[in-house]
């Protein structure tokens, strides 16, 4: 009797291990999980941690909540100004409703990725190529939207978009290089320009200046001299100004009178007391 008890506790206690081992589902932090008895939604949605279900009744599908990074291929279209690009992207998106991504839709990645393919062309149709080199971030909240607005109704959630690479082709880059190089040599040409402009003021400026006072014309000639010297390996020709002969020349003027001897003035007499010439 005893060993029948034993026998029939062990039974029930291997038949109980074995439903347990059938009935027990684990789901992960990061997972949500949505039952299915006989093919119909059936309650809540599990949360993580150990949940049991009705064997071969019930079918618990396990929901990822994380965010998907989806990378979308390179497309090519033309631009609005009739230039042919490839455009690649990336898509960060996530589900927020585990039962609407698994009812509403057959596969939510492969339907979000073929609705940011989409997207993505139509926004390249709709944009200048100035548009897509310069202001991606209007074009990134243009394809966010485009992608987000059916994805809702899925339970997705799209966080971000962003467009990676803009291709051009050959022909059109040595055509930018060429633009660009144009553009710089435009500007440099005007900032010498420029420059110019105002050296000239100063050199007016400067020129007034020095009209009143000649004497700062020789300074400045003797410092441009000595700049000159510094350097040993060039011949200094030092013109010499007019305005320095015609001081010379009335220098010499006032000493040549005073050196000439008065010829109404007598020999002035000897004072040593030797005899005076007869």
């Amino acid at each position: 009797m005893v060993t029948d008890l034993v026998v029939a506790v062990a039974a029930a206690g291997s038949a109980g291990l074995v439903y347990l081992a059938t009935a027990a589902r684990v789901v992960k932090q990061y997972e949500r999980g949505v039952l299915f008895r006989l093919g119909r939604v059936t309650g809540e949605v599990r949360a993580p941690g150990l949940n049991l279900i009705i064997p071969v009744v019930d079918r618990l599908q396990k929901v990822n909540m994380q965010i998907v990074t989806l990378p979308i291929p390179a497309q090519e279209g033309i631009t609005r100004d009739n230039v042919t690009v490839r455009v690649d992207a990336v898509v960060y998106f996530r589900v927020i409703d585990a039962t609407s991504a698994l009812v509403k839709v057959e596969d939510y990645k492969f339907a979000v990725s073929q609705m940011a393919q989409t997207s993505l062309r139509s926004i390249i149709g709709k944009s200048d190529l100035d548009d897509l080199l310069s202001n991606r971030e209007k074009l990134n909240q243009g394809l966010e939207l485009m992608i987000d607005s059916p994805a809702v109704g899925w339970g997705i959630q799209v966080d971000r978009v962003e467009i990676k690479d803009v291709s051009l082709p050959d022909t059109m880059k040595r055509s930018m290089a060429r633009q660009a190089e144009a553009d710089r040599e435009r500007r440099a040409r005007i900032i010498n320009a420029d420059a110019e402009l105002q050296a000239s003021r100063k050199l007016a400026e400067a020129a007034q200046q020095m009209a009143g006072t000649p004497a700062a014309l020789q300074l400045r000639l003797l410092q441009t001299v000595m700049a000159v010297s510094a350097e040993k390996n060039s011949t200094l020709v030092l013109p010499i100004p007019v305005e320095l002969l015609h001081f010379l020349e009335r220098g010499g003027q006032q000493q040549m009178p005073d050196q000439l001897p008065d010829p109404g003035r007598e020999p002035a007499a000897h004072t040593d007391g030797g005899p005076h010439p007869g």
